[in-house]
């Protein structure tokens, strides 16, 4: 018996998968439990129009990942920290001050978890920082920071 998946089920397949399994199987575990539905025409549509509709989503998300990635190439953030002599800070930049920073300065959200930061910044000065907006989309965003 052919069953569409609507949910990852171990050992048979991801969601949205066409399986083929027993008939006892599908009747008794996969259909009570919703895990699955038989693979009739007016489900295999409906499978096929909920993929087209999630590719358009994904374009859609990497398209505007893509526009602010472009925004953020071309942002310089200033922050202030207290500091000391030769430059040193008293203690570092953090990625939620960052994504405050770029907030306040540029009025874009950035999720403070996509920001990521080899190693914290502990000195002033222009520093570049990794902005991971999708899987495919980076981009840089400068930081200056300046003692006072």
């Amino acid at each position: 018996m052919k069953i569409i998946l609507l949910e990852d089920v171990k050992s048979l397949g991801k969601k949205g998968e066409l399986v083929e399994v027993k008939e006892g199987y599908a009747k008794n575990f996969i259909i009570p439990k919703k895990l699955g539905v038989e693979a009739t025409g007016a489900n295999m549509n409906t499978l096929k129009l909920q993929k087209q509709n999630e590719e358009k989503i994904a374009q859609e998300q990497y398209e505007a990942a893509r526009v602010l990635a472009a925004e953020i190439e071309q942002m310089t953030v200033r922050m202030e920290i207290k500091g000391g002599e030769g430059g040193k800070t008293f203690g570092s930049v953090s990625s939620k001050e960052i994504a405050k920073a770029v907030a306040d300065q540029y009025g874009k959200q950035i999720d403070k978890k996509k920001i990521q930061l080899g190693e914290a910044i502990k000195v002033a000065g222009t520093h570049e920082v990794t902005v991971k907006l999708h899987p495919k989309v980076s981009a840089k965003l400068r930081v200056h920071v300046a003692c006072i």
